[in-house]
C-alpha cells in the first residue's frame, strides 16, 4: 500500500524519520512506536497506546468535562497563555454539573490526564480554533503527548441560549431549529422531493465545525416525541419515526463521512433508546422525571428505536444514552426482534441490557457509549443508593466508556482501586475512545487548526444564504381564511400593518418586536404604525416558554397559552403560570382590527406542541415557526416565496385530550406519536387541534398558495 506523508507540526516535540517519512515522537524516546505510525490503522495505534499508559492515564481519558476558554476568565490573571487558557478554579457545587472541585486548563491536562472536554462557549471561529490548538499544545508536552478533543452542543440553529442545549447561538451559520428543518425537509418531501435539505445543513456545519478543530459533536436527537409536554421538544426533528431515522443518517453521512477520518466530526447520537415516552413531560434532569414509560405493546421497538438502528447503520461514533429509568409498573412488557427485553430499573448507562444486547448485540453498534451529564452525581436515577465509585463501576461494567461533565478521577480510580473494574474494561474503553482520535487525524497532521480559516470558512456568505433559505422553507401556513395570504402588493395598497411580537418576558418581547420591525423595515413591503387603532392589518409573533429542563414546574407542564393562569401542583396546592404576556393587549389588538374588517395574522414559535384554542380563532391566518427568522417568515406572508413548510409534530386539540388523572395516567398514551394516537384515545376523542376552517394540525399539515409551487 501506498503512503502519502501528512504534513506535521509539533510544538513541544520532535520529529524523527524512519522509511523516508516523518513522524512525531510523541514519547520522546527517539525510535517509532506504533501509536506514532500514522501508516498503521486507528484500531492497532490505539491498542499500542494503551499498553504503554498507565492507570492514571487511562483514567483521565474516560471522564469529559466541561472547558470554559480563557476568554470566558473575567479575571485574567487566572488565565494562561495570553489569555487563552482558563486556569480558574470552580469549587465543588457551583451549579448543578459542578459536582467535584473544577481545577486549571493546564493541571486538568498535564496532571488529572483528561483529554475529552465540552465547549459551551460562544467566541469567535478563530478564538475557539487558537483555543483548541493551545489546548493541544499543553497536551502535546505530556509524557505520551496524547492530544485532546473538544466536544460541543450543536451551533448552527436559531434559538434562545440554553446551557446544555443550545449553549451557542448566531456565530456560526444560524439555520432554523431543528423542528424547523424537519418543517422545510417535510414540506420537500410532500412536493415529491427528498429530505437534502437536512443533507445540505450538515455537510455546511461539517465544514464549519472542521475548520475550527471542533471534532466531535454531541448530536443529534434521535428521540421521537410522544409525550407533548416534554420540554426538550424542541431539539428534535419532530415525532415521525421513518423521517428521523432518515435525517439522522443523512447528519451522520455529511458530518462523519462514509468512514471516519481526518475531516469527519464524529457524531454523538441521543439519547437511547429514546427520551419521548416520559412520564407526562417531566423531564430526567430532575427526579419527577426519571421514568421512561411504555404502556403501548410494541411501542419502544416500533417508534422509538428504528432512528437508533439508523445511527448503527450509519456509523455513527457514539452513542449517548438517556438519564431515565424505564418503568415496570407503568409499562407493559416490551420486545425487540422477537425476544422480551428486561427492564433493570436503573438509568440507561447503567442499564447492561440496553447497551449489551441490544445496542451492541442485535443493533450491531461498534462504537463508544458516552454518557449523559452528571449521571454518578445528581442524575443518578436508579442507584441513588450507591456510593460514587461504585456508581462509576455500575455504569462502566453496563458498557458506558466515558462518563460525561465530570473530572472526578478519584471515585473512578477508587472503583478500580478496590477491584469493581476489570483492567480489560478499563483497556476496551480506551482502545474505543482513542480509535476515534487516531481516525480523527488528531495525533497526526489535524492536531493543530488555522484560526485564519476558521474565521474564513464559517463566514461563507453562500452557507448564509443557505441558512436563510431554510428558514423560508420551514414557515408552515396552519390556516388561511378566505385566503388572506400572502399579502401581496394589491392586497398592502393604502393599508397600514401593525406589529409586535409576545413573549413570556415583557423585555424578551420588546427586543423581538423591534427585530420584526426591523426586518419589515428591511423588506420595505409593508406600510407600518405604532398605533394598532388605524391600522389595518396586524402581524403578531408568538413566542411562548413554558419551563425548564433543569426544574420541574410545581404541576403538569402548561401548554396553553395563558397569563396568570389558575393551575393546581401535583401536591395539590395552588400556583399560577404564565407561558406568554400581554394575551389581554393580544386579544385587544386582533378584536379591534377584525371589527374594522381588518385582516389579523399571527404567528406562534412552535417549540412545543402548545394548545392554540384560545389564539386560533382570533387569527384570519395563522403561522407556525420554529425559530425562525421573523424576516423569513415575513417574505413568505408577503408572497414572495410560496410556504412549503409542514407540521413536523401534532398538535393536540385541548386540555381534555392530555388531561391526567389522579392515578397520573395520561388520557392519550405517553410512548406512542402524535399521528397514532387516536388509536388509544377514550371513545369519541380525537387527539389532534381542529381549527375553524377544518384544518387538522396532525403532522404533515401545512397549507400552500394557490398559484405558488
Amino acid at each position: 500500500m501506498e503512503h502519502k506523508q501528512p504534513k506535521l507540526e509539533v510544538k513541544n516535540k520532535q520529529l524523527i524519520e524512519k522509511d523516508g517519512f516523518t513522524f512525531k515522537d510523541l514519547n520522546n524516546n527517539g525510535k517509532l512506536d506504533p501509536y506514532e505510525d500514522w501508516r498503521l490503522s486507528p484500531e492497532e495505534r490505539a491498542k499500542n497506546l494503551v499498553s504503554l499508559m498507565n492507570m492514571d492515564e487511562k483514567i483521565g481519558v474516560m471522564l469529559i468535562n466541561t472547558r470554559r476558554m480563557g476568554l470566558y476568565q473575567e479575571d485574567k490573571s487566572k488565565t494562561s497563555h495570553d489569555g487563552v487558557l482558563d486556569e480558574g478554579i470552580v469549587e465543588k457545587g457551583e451549579s448543578i454539573f459542578a459536582t467535584s472541585k473544577v481545577y486549571g486548563t493546564t493541571h486538568t491536562i498535564k496532571d488529572r490526564h483528561l483529554r475529552h472536554y465540552i465547549l459551551r462557549d460562544n467566541f469567535s471561529p478563530a478564538e475557539t480554533a487558537e483555543w483548541i490548538n493551545t489546548m493541544n499544545e499543553v497536551a502535546e508536552a505530556t509524557r505520551l503527548g496524547i492530544p485532546v478533543i473538544v466536544a460541543s452542543n450543536s451551533r448552527n440553529e436559531n434559538g434562545e441560549s440554553i446551557f446544555g442545549m443550545n449553549d451557542a447561538i448566531g456565530i456560526f451559520s444560524t439555520w432554523p431549529g431543528t423542528l424547523g428543518l424537519a418543517a422545510a425537509a417535510m414540506g420537500d418531501i410532500k412536493n415529491g422531493k427528498d429530505a437534502s435539505i437536512i443533507s445540505e445543513f450538515a455537510k455546511i456545519a461539517h465544514d464549519e465545525w472542521n475548520a475550527t478543530g471542533l471534532r466531535k459533536g454531541y448530536m443529534y436527537m434521535a428521540d421521537v416525541v410522544t409525550d407533548p409536554r416534554w420540554q426538550r421538544t424542541y431539539g428534535t426533528f419532530g415525532e415521525d419515526p421513518e423521517f428521523i431515522a432518515d435525517a439522522i443518517g443523512r447528519i451522520i453521512d455529511a458530518f462523519q463521512g462514509e468512514t471516519l477520518g481526518k475531516d469527519s466530526i464524529a457524531m454523538t447520537t441521543k439519547h437511547f433508546p429514546g427520551g419521548g415516552p416520559r412520564e407526562n413531560g417531566f423531564d430526567p434532569h430532575y427526579k419527577e422525571g426519571k421514568w421512561n414509560l411504555y404502556p403501548t405493546p410494541g411501542s419502544l421497538e416500533k417508534y422509538h428505536l428504528p432512528p437508533f438502528r439508523a445511527a448503527v447503520e450509519h456509523g455513527t461514533s457514539s452513542i449517548m444514552p438517556y438519564y431515565s429509568i424505564p418503568s415496570i409498573k407503568k409499562s407493559v412488557y416490551q420486545e425487540f426482534e422477537g425476544e422480551d427485553i428486561p427492564f433493570e430499573e436503573v438509568g440507561f448507562a447503567f442499564n447492561h441490557y440496553f447497551l449489551e444486547d441490544i445496542l451492541r448485540g442485535k443493533l450491531g453498534f461498534k462504537g463508544y457509549i458516552n454518557s449523559d451529564s452528571g449521571i454518578v452525581n445528581n442524575m443518578s436515577w436508579g442507584v441513588e443508593s450507591l456510593s460514587v465509585p461504585e456508581r462509576f463501576a455500575k455504569a462502566v461494567n453496563a458498557g458506558t466508556d466515558i462518563i460525561a461533565d465530570t473530572n472526578d478521577i478519584e471515585n473512578l480510580k477508587e472503583a478500580v482501586d478496590n477491584g469493581w473494574i476489570s483492567e480489560k474494561r478499563i483497556n476496551e474503553a480506551n482502545e474505543r475512545l482513542l480509535t476515534e482520535m487516531f481516525a480523527l487525524g488528531l495525533f497526526d497532521n489535524r492536531t493543530y487548526n488555522s484560526p485564519e480559516n476558521a474565521d474564513k470558512v464559517v463566514n461563507t456568505p453562500a452557507h448564509w444564504d443557505a441558512a436563510y433559505e431554510a428558514h423560508k422553507k420551514s414557515v408552515t401556513i396552519l390556516k388561511n381564511s378566505k385566503e388572506t395570504l400572502p399579502l401581496t402588493a394589491d392586497k398592502l395598497e393604502g393599508k397600514k400593518v401593525y406589529m409586535k411580537a409576545y413573549h413570556k418576558d415583557t423585555e424578551h418581547a420588546a427586543t423581538y418586536t423591534e427585530q420584526a420591525l426591523a426586518d419589515a423595515k428591511e423588506l420595505g413591503q409593508f406600510e407600518l404604525t405604532d398605533a394598532y387603532e388605524e391600522a389595518d392589518i396586524a402581524i403578531l409573533f408568538l413566542q411562548p416558554k413554558s419551563g425548564t429542563y433543569f426544574n420541574a414546574t410545581p404541576g403538569l407542564l402548561e401548554l396553553g397559552l395563558c397569563e396568570n393562569k389558575s393551575l393546581k401542583a401535583m401536591d395539590g396546592s395552588p400556583y399560577q403560570e404564565t407561558t406568554l404576556s400581554d394575551i389581554e393587549h393580544l386579544n385587544t389588538v386582533a378584536e379591534n382590527i377584525r371589527s374594522r374588517g381588518g385582516k389579523v395574522i399571527i404567528s406562534v414559535n412552535v417549540s412545543l406542541p402548545w394548545l392554540l384554542g384560545n389564539v386560533e380563532p382570533l387569527a384570519d391566518a395563522l403561522v407556525a415557526g420554529y425559530d425562525t427568522f421573523f424576516k423569513a417568515q415575513l417574505e413568505i406572508i408577503a408572497g414572495n416565496d410560496g410556504p412549503t413548510g409542514v407540521l413536523p409534530l401534532t398538535l393536540p386539540a385541548s386540555e381534555e385530550v392530555i388531561a391526567v388523572d389522579e392515578n397520573g395516567n395520561c388520557a392519550s398514551r405517553n410512548d406512542v406519536p402524535g399521528y397514532d394516537k387516536d388509536k388509544y384515545m377514550p371513545e369519541g376523542m380525537g387527539y389532534a387541534y381542529k381549527d375553524s376552517d377544518g384544518n387538522v394540525y396532525k403532522l404533515g399539515h401545512g397549507l400552500q398558495y394557490n398559484g405558488f409551487r
